[in-house]
């Protein structure tokens, strides 16, 4: 049997012997890169914690012991060592998320995978046990380097110093790196820890010295690598970047050295007040293709051969990201003026062919959004035109700083959010469907929802023309797929993709929902019902065509892939409204829930928001409105609703459009 099968609860490390640990920490690596391969999934920070997850869980006693993680991409060892080793569906639906869940394991404390927030967690929970008289009791927060550019993590340490009379022990993963590497002035302070000739010199001398001494001797080298006032403090100052905040420092430790961590942790666990761990890892740790990898040593990988690291997906298309990616070159080529800026994404959210093009143009900030969108204000001011790329769910963060600092002084500053709507395996935290609803709260923005790549490449140039507001361009992830074009454009830019052979029903369709509101409109044809489709392309504000079309028809369909409570369709119908338009209007979204991850298309259809549901709806809705239609044509289906029980089916699916959040 081998050692990792025979592990169901952390207390199960406790009889292994410290080779056993290690062959299990190797036997932990083989398992990952094997069922990553098949799934996908966060496996470059994983393969770096292993050591440190196994130490932390040899010296503290989960779930007594918390363990909050930042972010929760790095949990992976975590799952493993808690029961759960059945990685056959990772991050697919009816198997296990990428990050922590609490109903997955009593273990699993923090559930947000948004960074730099672990430490108000652990703040909060600790003085909860103090107060509460579990002293007994301590919570170990595991945060990257990465995360500490975020100025969460700051404030939360300014407060976890003013009290120091709790157990609390903070474990800084210090690999370099959040997504690619780590960038600021904590980045160069840590790097310079970690490279520095003393450090290393002074490492390898002294752990040959006391390792030909003995045990004794032995116990004592560990002692002094692991305490703040040992050889290495003398050489590297390291205490210093937290002494002002009157927090102990222990280290830093080889973080996959099992013995040192474990007795580094013990030292924190036992000094009975709030401790930081400083522990050195190499992320993709074990694993050379990961290593090798320059870019983010496979922090986020899709399904990949395990022998070379190459991915196995067949073909090759083309991303929304790669669109904006050329598009947003492009305009650097047509315009000095532009600059980007991102946080921590230079990479994934397109940005680094910019970079490469104009390495003095482009600014990232750490983890740190609201940072990023305050400065982006201060840029424009400056007579420069900020394009902000950043995930449609981190938008979230820096809400305040685009309503007051950005739109408030009507500031020249192109959003592109990248990953919004339905992302998919990566879960509730990662799926980009707020966007919609929260940023049209904003006076003065205007958002635009490309349905295809060439209105991402023409909506882009139109946005970053824009000077005296905030403009959004939203789009989602995966591949672009195939150009959907208009029949006609419209003096406002709304694009006609479909002209119905009556006005009986008018489908709004936001950006890739377009192609969906196509699909739904063929159906309506197949039934004798006249469907026209458009794509205003900016759906904030509504453009007068939408109103105008909306007037001529009997019923309005909007169809979004963000929350329906507050999104574009909310929105339309108060237009329509204020000009005086009774036309009813059924807006189509996803309910105002957290979802959990599962494939995009199995999401849409929870939420039914596919062709064939949303086409039945409408038959029942226009029949039971009495809406006159033409004869269906010969291939209509056979399950469609009838004109005599219209009334009862219109009702019931109202019913259910209310039942899934519709």
């Amino acid at each position: 049997m081998s050692l990792l099968s025979s592990i169901s609860h952390p207390r199960d490390l406790d009889a292994l012997s410290l080779p056993q640990l290690e062959a299990l920490a190797s036997e932990i690596r083989s398992f990952l890169v094997e069922n990553v391969a098949r799934s996908g999934g966060h496996l470059g920070p994983n393969l770096g914690v292993v050591e440190l997850t196994l130490a932390i869980h040899r010296v503290f006693d989960s779930p007594n012991d918390p363990v909050v993680f930042d972010t929760g991409h790095q949990s992976y060892v975590h799952k493993l060592v808690t029961g759960r080793q059945d990685f056959s569906r990772l991050r697919s639906r009816g198997g296990l998320a990428g990050y922590p869940q609490r109903s997955e394991s009593e273990h699993d404390v923090v559930e947000s995978s948004h960074a730099s927030s672990s430490l108000s967690w652990a703040d909060g929970i600790s003085r909860a046990f103090a107060r509460t008289g579990r002293t007994d009791r301590h919570v170990v927060a595991v945060v990257g380097d990465g995360s500490l550019t975020g100025g969460m993590t700051w404030e939360a340490l300014n407060n976890i110093s003013d009290d120091n009379d709790r157990n609390l022990v903070i474990v800084v993963n210090d690999n370099g790196r959040s997504y690619a590497p780590t960038i600021g002035g904590m980045a160069r302070f840590l790097n310079k820890v970690r490279t520095t000739e003393g450090y290393r010199s002074l490492h390898e001398g002294s752990a040959s010295l006391f390792g030909r001494l003995g045990p004794a001797a032995r116990a004592v080298y560990r002692g002094l690598r692991g305490g703040t006032h040992g050889f290495l403090s003398r050489f590297v100052n390291n205490e210093a970047l937290y002494s002002n905040l009157d927090i102990k420092y222990l280290g830093p430790v080889d973080g996959h050295d099992l013995e040192a961590m474990i007795e580094t942790l013990r030292l924190a666990k036992s000094y009975g007040a709030p401790v930081i761990v400083h522990a050195i890892t190499e992320k993709g740790r074990g694993y050379a293709p990961a290593r090798l990898d320059e870019a983010d040593q496979f922090h986020a990988v899709g399904k990949i051969d395990p022998a070379t690291g190459r991915p196995v997906s067949s073909g090759s298309t083309i991303s929304w990201t790669d669109v904006f990616a050329e598009e947003l070159v492009s305009a650097g080529e047509r315009r000095s003026d532009v600059v980007a800026i991102t946080a921590a994404m230079l990479r994934p959210t397109g940005l680094l062919p910019f970079a490469q093009r104009f390495p003095d143009r482009v600014l990232d900030v750490g983890i740190a959004e609201q940072h990023a969108v305050a400065a982006s204000a201060g840029l424009a001011f400056g007579g420069l035109h900020p394009v902000v790329a950043i995930y449609a769910t981190f938008m979230n963060r820096a809400f305040d700083q685009m309503m007051m600092d950005v739109a408030l002084h009507r500031a020249g500053v192109t959003f592109v959010l990248d990953r919004a709507g339905v992302t998919g395996p990566d879960g509730p935290s990662h799926h980009g469907i707020w966007d919609l609803a929260m940023l049209q709260l904003v006076p003065g923005v205007r958002i635009a929802a490309p349905r295809d790549a060439e209105r991402l490449r023409e909506v882009f140039r139109e946005a970053v023309q824009i000077e005296d507001a905030p403009t959004v361009v939203r789009y989602p992830k995966g591949s672009v797929g195939d150009e959907l074009p208009a029949v006609e454009r419209l003096d406002d830019g709304t694009d006609v993709l479909v002209r119905g052979e009556s006005d009986d029903v008018l489908i709004v369709g936001i950006g890739p929902m377009a192609r969906l509101g196509v699909d739904v409109a063929e159906r309506l044809r197949a039934q004798g019902i006249g469907a026209t489709v458009i794509d205003p392309r900016w759906v904030v504000p509504v453009a007068r065509s939408v109103v105008d079309l909306a007037a001529e028809h009997r019923l309005v369909i909007t169809i979004e892939d963000g929350i329906r409570v507050g999104g574009i369709g909310t929105r339309i119908r108060q237009v329509l409204r204020e000009a005086g338009i009774d036309t009813a209007v059924d807006e189509l979204g996803l309910p105002d829930e957290f979802i959990d991850h599962a494939e995009r298309d199995e999401i849409l259809e929870d939420a039914g928001l596919t062709a064939a549901k949303i086409a039945h709806d409408v038959v029942a809705q226009v029949l039971g409105t009495r809406i006159p239609i033409a004869r269906p044509s010969a291939d209509a289906e056979s399950d469609w609703p009838d004109a005599a029980d219209a009334p009862d089916r219109a009702e019931a699916a109202d019913g259910e459009r209310q039942s899934r959040g519709r």
